[in-house]
């Protein structure tokens, strides 16, 4: 019983499991991401769901996910799930079924609209994308990157297509024009560049910018572009396509009188080879349309018939102009030479004398006109605009403190006003949330930001309360988690009733910023620290209130501390007898509760303790400081028991797991982290948050972390049961820092291929690398079983009969008892189409003759032609001189030519046939039944019924 009940008492105090002598760590894993409404970083977009109505959910970027907003209802609808990286840009498709989402590291992923799902994605780019656009067909996707490259991909192959260099700087816009194969990108090294896709080659570089081009739209059935720079102007340039002006045999003629004079130098420099724009197009400037705001244009957006233009800079005044048709600019310069000539005859009957002809010149005001301005709730960082049915405009706005506006405005109207339709607010706080608290049953979740404070369900991840407050740092739940209390950057305490969410009262407790707030053990009261270099004491008192006659909670001030330095954080020992104070003179000065006299110095820190906490069991004490360190200090005697470098910045927060000797850290480098206080040992690294990480906190019992960020989001993290064997984890994070520099080792070199403007679209990276293992392990266990069943015959020829088989590779077997050679296909069948080319590009040239030989049967028997066609043709591009040169496989080459040419002409008349088979059904069904396929039909057939609508009404009227 001795012995039992001794060995008992060493493992409560060296905090063992029953299980054994070894200490058990549980993962934290992430859970959600909320209190974020719209990230910074990406734009905003209109998108259509599930057929619903137009303009009314708006696609934005919530960190590493997309949030689909039902902006009617203010509701998240979908949440396109990402991994680790920051969403960067949006891009909707044509047909409103899918959505491109760009990333930080240079990754495209194609979620669908529909179900969520992402099962597309191109990494080519190496830094963040910058912009995105599909074609009109939603076939091809043009991205461009800060690594100043622009990529266009093929969606329904999904593979890329080629790379284009050329810009010096961050790419921000790319469009496709419509009828030709062209594409229009521009940069902040001040350049628009037209690329002829044909021959993948930049034709023409407009430098009639000084600045950085920040946007820019195509106009007038894309016969005009305007950009946005970084002055008050937007520039607008005529386009004349001369290829089509040849062809039709008219002679080039500039655009009417909208042209400068030609002597005008920056209008017309053009820096290009006059012979290559004869060929395609010439581009002069129009003039320009002067904005309001004087700083840069942050963006620049046009509606999908590009008839109204939306622009803004770093202020919250969004400006709107319509861009005229032809007919609507005709009537208008009509009214100009009749008003023209009126005043001309009056002059003429004046001065008694015959005047000459007027004339009106057609200038660039005549065609866009400004037609209002929308001011904005904030700084406006992101706009998209929708036309609908009847001249309603639909204008979505992200601002810059997490809010989302709609306005809806008729532009047909002779003085159009915005009215605002929605404001998403509630889900998240404007400003950073700086101070986090959890309520003692582990379901409320307190946030404080600099000016409001909002209580969410942690379950549900909804709102209870918000209520207005000052710039809070510091809070906590009052016991019986009926109230709140903050402490405020203006040196006040703010006492708040969830029930009514009203304030209560505001106490003066401090003439400076009020850091840090702690209850008491025995809850009865509070400490606070300050700026003002006192610590001051407070108990709760209830009090009645001379309003509504009813007891109300307060605090009572009982004792102050005064010391020399500002105070950054104080706590309480859990039992009571100890005070520790963080000071700016970079010391832990621990004093006695009652008495309030000095018991203990902790220095060592080289720059201000931010924050520290104490173990359940009194026995540890633990700093974080700015320094970036972390110090384990005993609070027997105050010696240090360890230093370690946490973090690469500011170590912001630390809290101990309730009844352990764990602690978590929060630090300035985006990262949280997991530490074992006895063992010394680093235990997990929570990574998700973009920005630095300000505070964290632990429920009480253990299981739920909630963080916030300067990225705006509020992450919530929950304990599993997997267990942390921690050499295990050390492992795995060594290998993914092997795997990050394999992908960023030596680009392959393409043989024969020069530095030039057009590239191939994919790199290197892990998945490829591995893709190309799986290739030649599948070709490593083709040859072996090829050799096994050579050795089995020769040993049938000789021994007769009796020799058994071999036994089939158990991976085989696995796979269904596939043949060798259907192994190699299957794996070349699992390799992404986006990652194919590269997978090849990095097999080494030795597996190249077993392959092309097995292409060559894939093809006779008609297996998977297209693909292995695909593969076969990169092959012998990039090792032409190689294969070429090899005797042994000049055979095999001639009987893939014959082979290929007559299986491909197979399949396309297959193919050309199957097209007319049901050509002819469409026809011969659409003339039975009066219908049309196609979405495209449905308006045509929505006309005809009111026609005949119309026609009936009138016959009616007659009779």
């Amino acid at each position: 019983m001795l012995a039992a009940a001794a060995f008992q008492r060493i493992q409560n105090h060296l905090r063992l499991p029953v299980m054994g002598l070894t200490k058990q760590y549980l993962r934290y894993a992430a859970s959600a991401v909320f209190g974020v409404i719209g990230s910074q970083k990406a734009n905003i977009a209109y998108v259509t769901l599930r057929g619903g109505e137009r303009g009314r959910y708006v696609a934005v970027a919530a960190c590493e996910h997309v949030f689909i907003w039902d902006a009617r209802k203010g509701e998240k609808v979908l949440i396109l799930h990402g991994q680790k990286h920051e969403v960067t840009f949006l891009c909707p498709s044509p047909d409103g079924v899918h959505i491109a989402v760009g990333y930080e590291d240079g990754a495209v992923r194609i979620f669908s609209l529909l179900n969520g799902e992402s099962n597309v994605s191109f990494n080519g780019h190496k830094t963040s994308v910058s912009v995105m656009q599909y074609d009109t067909l939603g076939a091809r996707l043009v991205t461009g990157s800060k690594d100043t490259d622009v990529i266009v991909w093929d969606i329904i192959n999904e593979c890329g297509l080629y790379r284009l260099r050329g810009h010096k700087d961050v790419i921000t816009q790319a469009l496709f024009l419509k009828d030709k194969n062209l594409l229009v990108t521009s940069s902040k090294d001040s350049f628009v560049k037209w690329w002829d896709l044909d021959t993948q080659h930049c034709f023409k570089t407009m430098v009639g910018h000084r600045s950085e081009v920040w946007g820019m739209v195509l106009l007038n059935q894309e016969n005009r572009l305007l950009t946005g720079s970084a002055d008050s102007e937007l520039r607008a340039w005529d386009i004349n396509y001369l290829q089509e002006e040849k062809a039709e045999g008219e002679p080039k003629v500039k655009k009417g009188k909208t042209l400068l004079d030609d002597d005008d130098d920056e209008d017309n420099e053009e820096g290009v080879d006059e012979s290559l724009e004869e060929r395609i197009l010439s581009c002069r400037k129009a003039g320009s349309i002067l904005r309001e705001a004087r700083d840069r244009v942050v963006s620049l957006a046009a509606d999908a018939k590009a008839r109204v233009i939306a622009c803004h800079g770093n202020d919250a005044v969004l400006e709107l102009f319509t861009v005229l048709s032809d007919e609507e600019v005709q009537k208008k310069m009509t009214k100009k030479m009749k008003k023209a000539k009126k005043k001309a005859a009056k002059s003429q009957e004046d001065a008694r004398e015959e005047a000459a002809e007027p004339v009106v010149e057609r200038t660039l005001k005549d065609e866009i006109l400004r037609l209002t301005n929308i001011k904005a709730s904030s700084k406006i960082r992101w706009v998209d605009c929708l036309s609908c049915a009847g001249g309603e405009l639909k204008v979505a706005l992200l601002l810059q403190n997490n809010t989302i506006e709609t306005y809806s405005l008729r532009t047909s109207d002779k003085t159009p006003t915005a009215n605002k339709t929605a404001r998403l607010t509630l889900g998240g706080h404007r400003t950073d949330v700086r101070t986090l608290s959890f309520s003692s049953d582990n379901l409320a979740v307190l946030s404080a930001s600099g000016d409001t404070v909002k209580v969410w369900n942690r379950s549900t991840l909804q709102v209870i309360r918000t209520m207005a407050c000052e710039y809070a740092l510091c809070s906590l739940f009052v016991p019986g988690d009926r109230q709140i209390i903050l402490g405020t950057k203006s040196g006040k305490l703010q006492i708040f009733e969830l029930a009514s969410g009203s304030l209560l009262e505001t106490v003066d407790a401090h003439n400076g910023a009020l850091w840090s707030l702690c209850l008491a053990p025995d809850q009865r009261g509070i400490v606070t620290g300050s700026a003002d270099k006192t610590v001051k004491f407070w108990e709760f008192e209830l009090i009645k209130d001379e309003g509504t006659g009813q007891k109300r909670l307060t605090v009572k001030h009982t004792r102050t501390l005064k010391l020399e330095e500002d105070i950054l954080c104080v706590k309480f020992s859990p039992d009571h007898r100890l005070l520790a104070v963080s000071l700016l003179d970079c010391t832990v000065k621990v004093f006695y509760t009652d008495t309030l006299k000095f018991f203990l110095s902790l220095y060592g820190h080289k720059l201000p303790v931010l924050c520290l906490d104490i173990s359940h069991d009194n026995t540890l004490i633990a700093t974080g400081s700015a320094d970036r360190n972390v110090k384990i200090w005993g609070l027997d005697f105050g010696d240090c028991h360890r230093s370690m470098f946490a973090h690469d910045d500011s170590v912001m927060f630390l809290q101990f797991v309730p009844k352990t000797h764990l602690f978590f850290t929060a630090g300035k480098d985006k990262k949280i982290k997991q530490w074992d206080a006895d063992k010394f040992e680093h235990i997990q690294t929570l990574e998700g948050h973009h920005r630095e990480v300000w505070c964290l906190t632990i429920s009480p019992s253990g299981d739920h972390i909630v963080s916030s960020s300067h990225d705006k989001s509020l992450r919530l993290w929950e304990r599993t049961r997997e267990p942390i064997i921690l050499d295990e984890e050390r492992e795995m994070e060594r290998e993914a820092e092997f795997e990050e520099s394999m992908a960023k080792g030596d680009v392959p070199v393409v043989p024969g291929e020069t530095e030039g403007e057009a590239a191939p679209a994919s790199k290197k990276t892990v998945e490829t690398v591995k893709a190309a293992e799986r290739i030649m392990e599948a070709l490593e266990l083709y040859k072996e079983e090829n050799r096994k069943m050579e050795v089995y015959k020769y040993a049938c020829q000789t021994a007769g009969n009796e020799v058994p088989p071999p036994k089939p590779n158990p991976i085989l077997v696995a796979f269904g008892n596939v043949s060798p050679s259907r192994y190699v296909l299957d794996v070349v069948k699992k390799v992404r189409s986006s990652e194919l080319e590269v997978s090849l590009l990095v097999l080494p040239f030795p597996y190249i003759p077993e392959l092309l030989t097995l292409f060559n049967s894939y093809i006779k028997q008609g297996l998977e032609v297209e693909l292995v066609c695909r593969c076969l043709f990169f092959l012998l591009k990039i090792h032409f001189g190689q294969i070429s040169s090899n005797q042994m496989l000049l055979s095999v080459i001639d009987e893939l030519r014959t082979n290929t040419v007559s299986k491909v002409r197979e399949i396309r008349d297959v193919m050309g046939f199957n097209s007319a088979a049901l050509q002819f059904l469409q026809r011969e069904i659409e003339s039975k039944e009066d219908v049309m396929f196609f979405a495209d039909a449905t308006g045509q057939l929505a006309e005809k019924k009111k026609k005949r609508r119309k026609r009936e009404r009138a016959i009616l009227t007659i009779a």
